[in-house]
């Protein structure tokens, strides 16, 4: 995003500043997983090694750039300060001019549960207000899966998230995830989903 050198420093969890609207909570209750099994053991080491991407936005806040999931997990863990990696000073900016920045780089994802695009106003202030998506947990658990591979497209899990919402219903992913990733499974090998990012379906030239 930058070259130059980043700025590491710690900031309090409460004070991190979204670049989107939801998580998937199921994916949020995991990391709280993972970071209680390694909180005692290995914490701080755990925490310099998962440092979380900000830019310097409006009044200076720091505005997450990647791991929404493992901020939200944070602070429902009550973590109180977390590492922080600058990797660009926007506080310069106006509101309207640095959210447009951001959403021409592609920082920011302004989608609601249901895969509606809303105004920049929506996403939340802070970590603790995310709300659910479950269809994004639905696409990492799919990542997970195999059902397609890890990619640097920004916000790469919410467009297959997109695409499995438009297939699945959301009862359907409430009522029964196994089954739905099976499906989801099914439905990421298909040449309709080959314009997506990290698709490993079969070649249609092999």
């Amino acid at each position: 995003m930058t070259s130059r050198e980043p700025i590491l420093e710690p900031v309090p969890v409460a004070d991190l500043r979204p670049t989107q609207i939801t998580v998937g909570l199921r994916e949020v209750a995991e990391k709280r997983r993972e970071w209680r099994e390694r909180a005692e053991r290995d914490g701080p080491a755990f925490l310099g090694r998962h440092m979380i991407p900000v830019i310097r936005g409006l009044k200076g806040r720091p505005y997450v750039l990647d791991h929404h999931h493992l901020a939200r997990a944070l602070h429902d863990e009550g973590v109180a300060e977390v590492a922080v990696n600058v990797l660009a000073d926007l506080s310069h900016l106006a509101k309207a001019e640095f959210w447009s920045f951001c959403d021409n780089r592609g920082w920011c994802h302004p989608y609601d549960a249901e895969g509606k695009r809303r105004d920049f106003d929506a996403i939340p202030k802070a970590v603790a207000d995310l709300a659910d998506d479950p269809f994004r947990s639905l696409a990492g658990e799919l990542r997970r899966a195999g059902g397609f591979s890890k990619e640097t497209t920004p916000f790469s899990e919410f467009i297959w998230a997109d695409f499995l919402r438009r297939r699945i219903k959301r009862k359907a992913v409430d009522d029964d995830f196994a089954a739905a990733l099976a499906r989801a499974l099914s439905l990421s090998k298909r040449p309709e989903a080959q314009h997506l990012p990290g698709w490993c379906g079969p070649s249609a030239t092999g």
